[in-house]
């Protein structure tokens, strides 16, 4: 009971996580608008995941809301709308299937090893109950650079094809360009992941004792 008291806990219920989980929940319905070809409703919510985007992330630095939680939920968020417009997009005939096949691809590798750093990183007991409890953190997954472009790009591209359809000028050409600059970013990014020593931190679970006044100097 003692050793269990000492692993660091965080609090995850909070606004830009409530904000993250509700940008998780439009997706299925973004992903119904566009096969139906509603694309209006379809602008709609991909402008809700925008601004949720914005906000969360503003409340959590304004209001000091960071949670490894958070950590983890806001790129998933990211991959989940992404995912939903791939494959919509792509069934629907308006994304290139070998460009919806990398972009899969790298999200799916990712995705299985972030699996396998919480394991390793878990402290012990490794139980399927500690394994999904989020408010033990066990690592920190940071963007690299590349990573934070190509989602930046990917998005453009999502979203630019999504209310194409609206649109009175034809903007095929500049899609096929964009096509060919996200199909590369997407391959650096996930290399990106690879070779950076930087974009897996493993959290200490231990929680530092108060030995003395020299304590107060160290930064938290």
């Amino acid at each position: 009971m003692q050793e269990s008291s000492k692993l660091l806990r965080e609090n995850i219920y909070t606004w830009p996580n409530l904000l993250t989980l509700s940008r998780i929940v439009a997706c299925p319905i973004l992903g119904y608008t566009i096969v139906k070809g509603d694309f209006v409703s379809a602008t709609s919510l991909l402008v809700y995941a925008g601004l949720t985007d914005l906000v969360d992330g503003f409340l959590a630095r304004r209001y000091n809301m960071r949670s490894v939680l958070g950590t983890i939920l806001d790129p998933a968020a990211d991959k989940t709308l992404m995912t939903t417009l791939t494959v919509t997009l792509a069934v629907k005939g308006m994304l290139p299937v070998p460009l919806a096949v990398i972009i899969l691809g790298r999200d799916v590798a990712l995705s299985l090893s972030a699996f396998y750093i919480r394991y390793t990183s878990l402290p012990p007991p490794k139980t399927w109950a500690r394994y999904w409890d989020f408010s033990l953190p066990s690592a920190e997954v940071r963007p690299t650079d590349i990573s934070k472009y190509n989602t930046a790009l990917q998005l453009l591209l999502m979203g630019t094809t999504t209310i194409s359809p609206l649109l009175s000028s034809d903007i095929s050409l500049f899609l096929q360009g964009l096509q060919w600059v996200v199909a590369t970013t997407t391959v650096w990014s996930g290399l990106s992941y690879i070779f950076s020593k930087d974009a897996v931190r493993i959290i200490s679970q231990r929680r530092k004792r108060r030995k003395g006044p020299s304590d107060d100097d160290v930064s938290h």
